[in-house]
């Protein structure tokens, strides 16, 4: 009796117990990245571990900011420049000291005093996930996808290159039934001899397969052709050696580089997360080291996008602000209102939108945080309707529901 053909189901199955490193493969490692039948970009950063916005966008024409800021000269170390002055009242830290260009170009900008729904527990992994819900604590609906696929699943004709998400990490953000493209910048594939053979026989006859793999195989080492064209064809030698190349950068520059290549051509949308910014202890040390990578992605966006980036918008955003005042170890705990940055050609920038809260005792929220005074998903929500052309109610009952997104703020051009 022949043995049963050998499906993908079983030769899957099969090569986990013959050693074939799925874990590390660009179809379970994610950058996402999507395409979509509109021509403007949009580049969606997560900063994860809840960014100090009072110390990034620095309120220095606020008296009481220096008081709450006792112990620790604001956004400076001892050899460095001083916060860089933007409109008098507001200025930027020095660790962003390379945008200032952008932000006379009025292609970098920030919202103040801005939060999501969430409130009081102040937990990053609550936090992080109804900022990339996009709902509510409380919402009867839970958090089973994420605000960006929402937004894809409301626009025609989108295809898996339509959006990216890119990194090592899921993100909620672009989970969900709308096709997004995962991408990893150090995914890589370790094959046993006897896995290779396995590959051989599966892939003789079953075209389809064959494709999906080399299309892992090229996102693994960052060389994935352009949407609709055709995958090269190559033999098992050449295939043998991608596997076995595997790609170890992985820094924020490769993340920004690649996402830059992909909304060149037929990608509209990409989201990737930066780590770093939960600042308990020595953020004058820390603080600089997260800002250094959140820069590098912005200028690296810039030089890969060319031409593009007059079309593009970059939405940076955290999940919770910081406490007002400096904790015992100099740093700053969690806390409630915090700030976004905005950057791109598209961008009306060169501005701090927000209603300021103040910062004395009795205005900040709880009498230790920033109180916000607007959604940070209202923000999000007028981008995409300047960005994408959807229609209000959609984005305020779909894409975020139960936002109130308010007065335009008009932040594109």
């Amino acid at each position: 009796m022949s043995a049963a053909p050998l499906s993908r189901r079983r030769f899957l199955t099969r090569a986990t117990a013959l050693g074939c490193s799925l874990a590390a493969s660009p179809l379970v490692t994610p950058v996402t990245m999507a395409s979509a039948p509109w021509d403007n970009r949009l580049v969606v950063i997560i900063l994860r571990g809840g960014m100090d916005g009072l110390d990034v966008v620095q309120p220095l024409g606020a008296p009481e900011f220096r008081q709450l800021r006792a112990g620790m000269d604001p956004g400076q170390t001892a050899d460095a420049p001083a916060p860089q002055d933007l409109d008098g009242f507001f200025a930027l830290h020095q660790g962003l000291a390379d945008l200032m260009p952008f932000w006379h170009r009025g292609e970098l900008g920030f919202v103040h005093a801005v939060s999501t729904p969430y409130r009081d527990k102040r937990s990053h992994f609550e936090g992080q996930d109804i900022l990339e819900a996009g709902t509510g604590p409380d919402d009867p609906r839970g958090i089973r996808d994420g605000w960006l696929n929402r937004l894809l699943q409301h626009v025609p004709g989108i295809e898996a290159e339509t959006a990216f998400a890119i990194g090592r990490s899921d993100m909620l953000l672009t989970r969900g039934p709308a096709p997004v493209a995962n991408w990893s910048p150090d995914a890589a594939f370790t094959l046993s001899p006897q896995a290779r053979l396995l590959l051989e026989e599966v892939m003789h006859d079953d075209p389809l397969f064959r494709d999906t793999m080399l299309e892992a195989m090229a996102l693994s080492d960052g060389s994935m052709p352009a949407s609709g064209s055709a995958m090269p064809d190559v033999g098992m030698g050449d295939m043998r050696q991608s596997m076995q190349t595997a790609r170890q950068s992985g820094g924020t520059a490769d993340i920004a580089r690649f996402a830059a290549d992909k909304l060149r051509g037929d990608t509209r949308i990409a989201a990737f997360s930066l780590n770093g910014f939960d600042t308990h202890a020595r953020q004058i040390n820390t603080l600089p080291r997260a800002l250094s990578d959140l820069q590098t992605a912005i200028l690296t966006l810039r030089e890969g996008l060319g031409a593009i980036w007059d079309r593009t918008t970059v939405v940076a955003m955290t999940e919770f602000g910081r406490t007002a005042r400096l904790n015992g170890t100099r740093g700053t705990d969690h806390g409630t209102g915090g700030a976004m940055l905005l950057a791109g050609g598209a961008l009306r920038g060169g501005r701090v939108i927000g209603d300021w809260p103040g910062l004395s005792e009795a205005d900040l929220y709880e009498r230790r945080d920033l109180r916000p005074t607007r959604d940070v998903r209202a923000h999000a929500a007028w981008i995409m309707r300047q960005s994408f052309g959807l229609e209000r109610a959609t984005l305020q009952d779909a894409v975020f529901p139960g936002v109130d997104m308010g007065p335009d703020p008009r932040l594109l051009l």
